[in-house]
């Protein structure tokens, strides 16, 4: 650390960037005209972002502190400078052109964090991960992960079929998914001593697998729609919207819903809005676009109100896609 300023100014207003990264972060302080103040580098724990904090707080008034990631690697340390009063802000990796021609520096990576608020560029307050939305994203993780991993233990479980011996495979391949299922973990095993008993082996593995994250994903199911009915009921009861397509809007507000001012910024965050939230290569909250679009789907088909208003637009000119974004 400099010894740029040795003593704190409460008359002084000053600006934090921090640097974030998994076991250390860094952070650097400037004045209100820009001028570098001090840099500090501590450990990525609770010792460390209180030792940040009072280092802040010695060097003058903290007017804003700017952190990476605050969904991440700087998550910690926004909690504790939010419970300390501070205010926080959420603010962009460093310019990639930037980095190219100055190099790879933590210290300047703060620096620009720093220099973003002042300048006005920063100024997304980040979500508030320590209320229901918060908890229904951690179980929403987990659920994921369980759904994907089940999908992909069927497409296994298939694919071993299409491979097994010839009678093997005949008295399997006419076999629902349920049946299919229900007959390969039932298999009992013997001696491992052939081809078939081996498959037969790995199929009672695969099914019995299946069987365990099916659970599994029906009990982080019912978690979510506890709490989503807790937290939003009049969004769970409307049509086509579901545990999930609730959950994944819920997270988007997040904890501190009043960061998102408007309906219109909303659309802009899930990527509804007529001007693309992105690049086009992806949306900011891709998840969410997807839920939109998935309770669209279900009320085109099922929601006579829904149903009619599509009749409406395709007669107007309106093409299916954009009939869909209209509808999202």
């Amino acid at each position: 650390m400099t010894d740029t300023t040795s003593t704190g100014d409460g008359r002084r207003s000053v600006v934090i960037g921090v640097d974030t990264h998994k076991y250390v972060h860094v952070a650097v302080a400037i004045d209100e005209h820009g001028a570098r103040l001090d840099e500090l580098s501590v450990g990525a724990d609770t010792l460390g972002y209180r030792a940040l904090h009072e280092w802040a707080t010695n060097l003058g008034r903290v007017r804003t502190c700017g952190i990476e990631g605050t969904g991440s690697y700087g998550a910690g340390l926004t909690r504790l400078l939010r419970r300390a009063g501070e205010r926080v802000v959420e603010v962009n990796r460093a310019d990639r052109r930037s980095r190219h021609h100055n190099g790879k520096s933590d210290p300047l990576d703060a620096e620009s964090a720093a220099r973003s608020i002042l300048n006005g560029t920063a100024a997304a307050i980040p979500k508030n991960a320590e209320g229901s939305s918060e908890m229904i994203r951690q179980i929403k993780v987990a659920r994921d992960s369980a759904r994907k991993a089940r999908s992909a233990t069927m497409v296994a479980l298939k694919g071993l079929v299409v491979t097994a011996p010839s009678e093997l495979r005949e008295s399997l391949g006419e076999l629902s998914d349920t049946n299919l299922l229900e007959r390969c973990a039932s298999y009992r095993i013997t001696e491992m001593n052939s081809v078939t008993i081996s498959a037969k082996y790995s199929l009672r593995s695969l099914a019995r697998r299946w069987r365990d994250l099916n659970n599994e994903v029906k009990s982080h199911d019912s978690h979510l729609q506890e709490l989503t009915q807790h937290l939003s009921p009049t969004l769970c009861t409307s049509f086509g919207v579901g545990p999930d397509i609730a959950a994944e809007m819920l997270v988007v507000f997040g904890d501190n819903p009043e960061r998102i001012h408007s309906e219109a910024a909303f659309a802009k965050i899930c990527g509804a809005c007529p001007i693309p939230a992105s690049s086009g290569i992806t949306h900011r909250h891709r998840h969410a676009n997807a839920a939109l679009h998935r309770g669209v789907i279900v009320r085109m088909h099922h929601h006579e109100p829904t149903r009619a208003y599509v009749i409406r637009k395709t007669e107007e000119g309106l093409t299916k896609r954009d009939i869909i974004r209209c509808l999202k």
